[in-house]
């Protein structure tokens, strides 16, 4: 594989365990219509994705600081069994509240495997070397952005979308055998104190947060009792939150890595990422299944060249950034993802699958090079007792972006719908597809700005 023989198989381990993530983000965006016809709901399914990333989101900063402190293998494996147990009660989901229900659970599992994968490469690699190793994880999201899709339109389209979940129960299996027999760490034992309090205060925050943004005008009024109640309450969480943080003997999020320029940049860059990743897969598939009659195999495709896109950005980024440095190389990638978010919003009033596809891959190959150097810069600016939580709070702005983003445009397309489904009002739809993605330019076009406002640090040392 060009790597250290010894490392190989570890690497192995991560990219099949990055697979599961990988292929259930774009597995279930294509099933959607199908889930919708069968369980009904159509004003709920933004749930789908919201719930997801919301338990994702708030259980990173807490896996990752458990993982500086346990060891990176406990967690992984944890995060392995819960995504594994939500899978099989998603395939059992009677109901759509059923169905949300259980991607909770799955989202938790996630927030424990996708920032301990990148932790682990983080760990094991040197700086020149994760470059390379970035390619290989990278093409886990290429082969998922063809095999994601494909399955997905194949099961929902011929067999039952049930399997969609089903699926993840043999690969998770073989994730967790390679992590157990490959996997090996020494971690130093000493005792912690588990910051319960800011754990929870973030939990709270963030829930009453997307809920606000998700319900506000589809169960109660914009300016009524409850959304102003869950605006306020969910506001006064976060400042809590910020308060205890600053106290606790070992925060879940240490609030002093974001005095950095580096860190505070590359989060906020991740919660633009967040939002431009989740608010295309979400809404291109509906989008042309609704305005063209394409089946979820066709649309799943077109979303597909956006996972295409990124790793083969991703994977030629370390090249780049160990040349230009990781502003630069984030900046070429903004960049196109405004070009691409603009042509997205231009061209929707006549949809057309090539035309998304095309502009989907561009978006896809400028997110590849502005997620993963911006990624490794935070990384490499701290030592292993601090890389879990580095990542974890990167990962944290960017399921955060990801699910207040798709949140806040499900807000704006039930402004359009209200209870009508896109099948019903294609004509109204398009008038809220087209709002989505000028919001998605209007996001790409501020992550471009926060890009300039990164300090200019040069890849050309090993941490």
């Amino acid at each position: 594989m060009g790597l250290r023989s010894t490392r190989g198989p570890l690497l192995l381990a991560m990219m099949v365990t990055t697979g599961l993530v990988a292929i259930d983000s774009t597995i279930l965006a294509t099933a959607v219509p199908t889930i919708v016809a069968d369980l009904g709901g159509f004003a709920s399914f933004p749930w789908l994705f919201s719930i997801y990333l919301l338990t994702q989101a708030v259980s990173v900063p807490i896996y990752s600081k458990l993982a500086d402190t346990v060891g990176r293998k406990p967690i992984i494996l944890l995060g392995i069994g819960l995504f594994l147990l939500g899978s099989v009660l998603c395939g059992f989901a009677w109901s759509m509240p059923a169905l949300i229900a259980f991607r909770a659970v799955q989202g938790l599992g996630a927030g424990a495997v996708q920032p301990m994968a990148i932790t682990i490469v983080g760990d094991i690699y040197t700086l020149a070397e994760r470059a390379r190793a970035q390619g290989y994880i990278a093409s886990v999201w290429a082969i998922s952005s063809v095999v994601g899709p494909t399955l997905g339109g194949v099961f929902s389209t011929y067999l039952d979308w049930s399997w969609i979940f089903f699926v993840n129960v043999p690969l998770g299996a073989l994730a967790a055998w390679l992590v157990v027999r490959h996997h090996h760490e020494s971690v130093e034992r000493r005792p912690h104190r588990i910051d319960w309090a800011g754990g929870a205060l973030l939990t709270l925050a963030t829930t009453l947060l997307v809920v606000a943004l998700l319900e506000g005008g589809h169960a109660w009024a914009w300016v009524s009792m409850p959304s102003i109640g869950a605006l306020a309450l969910g506001t006064a969480a976060a400042v809590a939150f910020v308060a205890v943080e600053r106290r606790a003997t070992e925060p879940v999020l240490p609030l002093r890595l974001l005095t950095r320029r580096l860190l505070a940049t590359t989060a906020l860059i991740s919660v633009g990422v967040g939002v431009m990743l989740m608010g295309v897969t979400t809404y291109v598939p509906t989008f042309l299944e609704a305005l063209l009659g394409v089946s979820p195999l066709v649309s799943g495709l077109a979303l597909a060249a956006l996972t295409l896109g990124w790793p083969l950005s991703a994977s030629q980024s370390g090249k780049v950034y160990l040349r230009i440095g990781f502003r630069r190389t984030v900046l070429i990638g903004a960049t196109l993802t405004v070009i691409a978010a603009c042509a997205l919003a231009l061209t929707s009033r006549s949809p057309s699958v090539v035309a998304v596809a095309a502009t989907c891959f561009v978006m896809g190959m400028g997110l590849g090079f502005v997620a993963a150097p911006s990624l490794i810069a935070a990384q490499s600016s701290v030592g292993w007792g601090e890389r879990g939580v580095v990542t974890g709070a990167n990962m944290f702005a960017r399921s955060m972006g990801s699910a207040v983003g798709v949140a806040a445009l499900g807000a704006l397309v039930t402004g359009f719908m209200g209870e009508t489904d896109a099948a019903s009002a294609p004509a109204l739809f398009n008038d809220a597809a087209t709002a989505v993605f000028a919001a998605i330019a209007g996001v790409a076009a501020l992550t471009l700005l926060v890009g300039f406002a990164m300090p200019r640090t040069t890849a050309t040392t090993d941490d």
